[in-house]
């Protein structure tokens, strides 16, 4: 390959309903002492639905501005708009598109990318594989959902879980050896597995009839028990693999940003690999899991709040619905 890829800006955006775990307390059977004992999660953002401005791609829109604004381009400098989401605005057209338009990114294709919880990273890997390759120069890569519409307010074992927001970030092209840039990427999938996370109704195998409405099949089903064993061992083997393929030990990270689904989860994973717990960053406690937006809200955060500074190392690792998994290693 005759190009590195780096990322060179980022941006991050929520809605600003905050739903705290008292909230939910008068909602479901909980309290706030145990979602926070067990979760982490004090509370989450909410958009409101049927909102044009607090759509999926309204917050794509934000973040991906903030993030251009740090990289210092502009929107016509995009070839690539590679978006992130398993709750679009609409089947069609792609969520891509709909951010392409309000970007005014005239010079770029635009396409969805569905990993759920993964996708920030599989976009981030499929940007890399185009820049180096030479096929884009300067591509936008969000991470967006809108969970919060799929969810079913009376499953307390998961509404708890999950908020809305959006994460984003310019790739550009840099020179093969370039000292800041993604030095690697790992990604899986398991089909076999899908039945621990999916919706049931609402693509071309199930419509959401009546019947399949009044039994909340539109809505997400998830294995809690299943899912967080599956989560543990996937996001250590993740990270260590790719580790160990690039020579790095832990030592040698600076900070690691895994998926933000629940702090036992990141807890088991971080004692399993013997990271120690000050170099795990999150941010789930303020905004939940935030699906496919939660590692890139959690690096812009940590950059903008000067936490990660240049040079440092820093493994992304995520899982998700599919299943799905995979990591990047990078310098910023």
């Amino acid at each position: 390959m005759a190009w590195s890829a780096r990322i060179t800006g980022t941006g991050s955006a929520f809605p600003s309903t905050i739903l705290r775990n008292e909230d939910l307390s008068r909602m479901v059977d909980t309290s706030n002492e145990w979602i926070q004992t067990r979760t982490g999660i004090l509370e989450r953002r909410i958009a409101r639905t049927g909102d044009p401005e607090e759509s999926n791609s309204s917050f794509g829109y934000l973040a991906a501005q903030q993030a251009l604004q740090m990289a210092g381009k502009k929107p016509e400098d995009l070839n690539q708009i590679i978006y992130a989401t398993c709750t679009p605005d609409t089947l069609l057209p792609s969520t891509a598109c709909w951010l392409q338009k309000k970007l005014g990114a005239k010079n770029a294709w635009a396409v969805d990318l569905n990993a759920a919880c993964s996708g920030f990273v599989f976009g981030l890997a499929t940007a890399h594989a185009f820049i180096q390759s030479g096929q884009a120069k300067t591509s936008l890569v969000v991470g967006s959902d809108l969970l919060s519409a799929f969810t079913n307010w009376t499953d307390r074992s998961s509404c708890i879980l999950f908020g809305d927001g959006a994460g984003a970030a310019i790739v550009e092209q840099a020179d093969l050896h370039h000292p800041h840039c993604i030095l690697d990427t790992n990604l899986r999938s398991d089909g076999d597995q899908w039945d621990l996370f999916h919706i049931v109704a609402g693509g071309s195998n199930q419509e959401v009839t009546p019947e399949a409405y009044s039994q909340n099949l539109h809505k997400m089903q998830m294995k809690g028990k299943e899912m967080f064993k599956s989560a543990v061992r996937t996001l250590s083997e993740a990270a260590l693999e790719i580790l160990k393929k690039n020579k790095i030990s832990l030592k040698e990270l600076d900070w690691f940003i895994p998926h933000q689904a629940h702090l036992r989860i990141l807890e088991a994973v971080a004692e399993r690999i013997q990271l120690p717990r000050d170099k795990v960053l999150t941010n789930l406690e303020r905004y939940g899991n935030t699906t496919s937006a939660t590692v890139p809200s959690v690096l812009d955060e940590n950059i903008r709040n000067g936490k990660i500074r240049s040079g440092d190392l820093i493994l992304l690792n995520v899982f998700g619905a599919g299943l799905t998994s995979g990591s990047v290693l990078m310098r910023w």
